[in-house]
């Protein structure tokens, strides 16, 4: 069985191996522990404890996080999941909402982007039941990615599969190597990866994911008490999440262009202090939403534009939160994976060293 296959239903670049909660989890603590992760990110935590029986809350400001977090926590066949895609195509109902433009003529073959936006449309619309939430992670997924030699596998022009391509490099680059898009078959795309991602039912636990944010008190408003924190927050200056997911806001209902401005519900980055200050209000608000004896646990590290050393400002965020700092295990493997310390560039730099650090309550 591939129980972590529905883990990798869509590429998030500041992912962390499932590996980390997975361990922490079954290290400490048992079926029906409710475990709590407030930047959830694409829902690895989430995911986790309901590979071991236990319900879980995530939060993210992102939409895109969300809405892939939601998917973790969702149960459907994979048959179900393409019939509800068919039945949307099939209904052939003319998208009210379609871009024009260069980059959109390129990106994508005008029959695929018409099937993309009667898609859209139609999850916009509704999106509450599991097949239509998984639909809707498949195709965030398949959104943009690399055109393979093989069968088709996404439904773009080469693109990254982990972030979108910004539109004036796109349209330069696929100009200048004559690269124009496939027509390619949107439901066998959806079929195949349906089929993927959903080889093997997985139990059903209590979960919910939330969009909003952690700093604020009412965010976790009716949420039960936690027995664990698992949780990996921004790494200090990591602060393009947003505009480097901007397709998959898009099909998600944002604007059709990258938006560069900082949102609300993020983490402030104007300076080290400031930036601890807020992750602090975050440590408070989970300390107070917790049983007695929760662990919180943070795998955290940093980036190379920051001359800020990270376990400092983790450090600083702590103070006078609610938690105290137990055990700090340096991450062997910081090399490997896609997380928040590779910054794409050709040449990456070595990794910034990670840490997992162990809390208990104050």
């Amino acid at each position: 069985m591939r129980f972590g296959a529905l883990n990798e239903i869509c590429p998030y670049y500041t992912m962390y191996p499932l590996d980390f909660p997975l361990r922490v989890l079954k290290e400490h603590g048992k079926r029906g522990d409710w475990v709590i992760d407030p930047f959830c990110g694409r829902g690895t935590t989430n995911f986790a404890a309901r590979l071991l029986g236990m319900p879980s809350m995530g939060m993210d400001s992102s939409p895109v996080a969300v809405a892939l977090a939601k998917a973790k926590l969702a149960n459907a066949e994979p048959g179900r999941v393409v019939a509800g895609a068919k039945a949307i195509l099939d209904a052939e109902k003319e998208p009210t909402q379609v871009p024009s433009g260069e980059f959109w003529r390129l990106a994508y073959h005008e029959r695929t982007f018409m099937q993309l936006c009667q898609l859209r449309e139609a999850l916009l619309g509704e999106c509450s039941s599991p097949t239509h939430i998984l639909l809707r992670a498949i195709i965030l997924g398949a959104l943009h990615g690399p055109r393979p030699k093989g069968t088709p596998s996404y439904f773009s022009n080469q693109s990254p599969r982990t972030f979108a391509p910004k539109p004036n490099y796109a349209v330069k680059f696929w100009t200048a190597h004559g690269m124009r898009p496939d027509n390619v078959d949107v439901l066998s795309i959806i079929k195949m990866r349906a089929e993927r991602y959903l080889v093997e039912p997985l139990p059903d636990v209590e979960g919910e994911v939330r969009l909003g944010d952690s700093r604020v008190a009412d965010t976790f408003s009716d949420m039960p008490k936690a027995r664990f924190v698992v949780t990996s927050p921004p790494y200090f200056g990591m602060r393009t999440y947003l505009p480097d997911q901007w397709l998959r806001l898009w099909f998600l209902g944002g604007p059709d262009y990258v938006e560069y401005r900082q949102p609300e519900g993020q983490l402030k980055h104007s300076s080290a202090a400031h930036f601890a200050a807020e992750m602090g209000r975050v440590w408070k608000n989970v300390a107070s939403h917790a049983t007695a004896g929760v662990r919180l646990i943070i795998r955290y590290g940093g980036i190379h534009d920051r001359a800020a050393e990270p376990m400092d400002v983790l450090k600083k965020s702590l103070v006078d939160s609610s938690w105290r700092m137990v055990t700090v295990r340096a991450v062997p493997d910081s090399e490997l994976g896609r997380r928040q310390v590779r910054q794409f560039q050709a040449e990456p730099k070595k990794a910034i060293a990670e840490h997992d650090v162990y809390c208990h309550r104050a």
